[in-house]
């Protein structure tokens, strides 16, 4: 039995991880965390997640769960992750991140985590979008410098951070995959008299709007032809569900920085 912690248990993608955990006999929910001051601390997280008693209540402090865990999932803040990921580490446990909006400075502290305790981390957990990063890795090589690359991600209007994570790794993979420097070529907006477009930029344009869950447009333009790589999800348990995969994955695995694709063994 695996035993799960849960930070940000009441917000959108924890509350579907502790919902979805009831459907994995092997995971067990043990520990469910929150920010101070938060309006659901005290409450019953199965209840919080809409599927009733699970005798689990919201606290506000990882260390007052952690002995009693294996795994912790992580879908809150940069932040907050940070702070999270110093106690798992302190405790020599495993962790699965989920959050998004990282700066590069704070990856590199999460990869110096992981060469102390498993890490599993990835922007988007749905299988889909992963095997999507493998296939446009292909594609970018066959194609190479004659096609224009162009990203569109659309989110719900309180995603906090832009351009999404996914978008960002999907660039990343199609920079590696053409030999360029993504903090080079990367190209976010675009206004006014800007010239022609360059060869090798990569556009990574952003919506917000509604409730859309999250849709990712990659585009390559040739003369003559345009190839156009669509993801749409249409409920968040897609991204619940790889990451209850991944806790699983991660049981027993020795320290070290894990992504997705490894998860799913299309690495």
């Amino acid at each position: 039995m695996i035993r799960m912690t849960v930070c940000g248990a009441a917000g959108r993608m924890g509350s579907r991880v502790i919902a979805l955990s009831k459907d994995y006999p092997e995971i067990k929910l043990t520990g469910a965390v929150e920010a101070k001051g938060h309006p659901k601390l005290g409450q019953d997280a199965g209840v919080v997640a809409g599927v009733g008693q699970l005798n689990v209540k919201i606290v506000d402090d990882l260390e007052k769960v952690i002995d009693d865990t294996d795994v912790v999932v992580n879908f809150t803040n940069p932040e907050a992750t940070l702070e999270h990921l110093e106690i798992v580490k302190k405790y020599k446990k495993s962790t699965v991140i989920g959050t998004t909006g990282f700066s590069n400075e704070q990856i590199k502290v999460i990869q110096q985590a992981a060469k102390d305790i498993p890490v599993v981390l990835s922007p988007n957990m749905s299988v889909g979008v992963n095997l999507l990063f493998k296939v446009l890795k292909d594609i970018a090589v066959v194609l190479g410098d004659e096609y224009d690359v162009e990203i569109i991600e659309a989110h719900h209007r309180m995603k906090k951070d832009a351009p999404s994570g996914t978008a960002i790794k999907m660039a990343k993979v199609i920079a590696d995959a053409l030999g360029r420097n993504f903090d080079e070529v990367a190209v976010y907006a675009r206004k006014g008299m800007i010239g022609e477009r360059t060869k090798k930029e990569i556009g990574i344009q952003t919506v917000r709007a509604g409730d859309i869950v999250g849709e990712h447009t990659v585009i390559f333009g040739g003369l003559g032809e345009r190839i156009e790589i669509v993801h749409k999800a249409s409920s968040r348990d897609t991204f619940a569900r790889g990451a209850l995969r991944a806790v699983l994955w991660l049981s027993g695995k020795p320290a070290g920085l894990y992504e997705m694709a490894d998860v799913l063994g299309i690495k």
